[in-house]
């Protein structure tokens, strides 16, 4: 899959949950990079469910990535605070590998690759 995470719910989301939910993660930048994690293409999954439990399934660029460690609280922290969230879980994962074809255009054209 390239570009951004796969986004799923069950049922509907008339509140537009996912959109704050994207809003949010575009304010997290990757610490290497200026460049927000959902643009970077970090984040592989999106799932979100009728109680407002969100999970997210997300990599960083590099398994020796120096905020592995610190990185899902802080975007666990951020999700929380979107409003409509009742928890939210993140999971660390490295496979796929991220890869720069990942990212959107939009962050290709601010990292000057395109």
């Amino acid at each position: 899959m390239t570009g951004p995470a796969r986004l799923t719910a069950e049922g509907r989301d008339p509140t537009g949950l996912r959109e704050r939910l994207i809003a949010a993660l575009r304010t997290i930048y990757d610490p290497e990079l200026p460049v927000n994690i959902y643009d970077l293409g970090l984040i592989y999954a999106l799932d979100l469910d009728a109680g407002g439990r969100v999970d997210i399934r997300m990599t960083l660029t590099a398994p020796g990535c120096p905020v592995a460690q610190s990185f899902p609280a802080q975007v666990e922290q951020s999700v929380r605070a979107v409003a409509g969230v009742s928890d939210a879980r993140v999971e660390i994962v490295w496979e796929p590998p991220w890869e720069p074809s990942r990212m959107t255009e939009a962050a290709r054209l601010q990292l000057g690759l395109v």
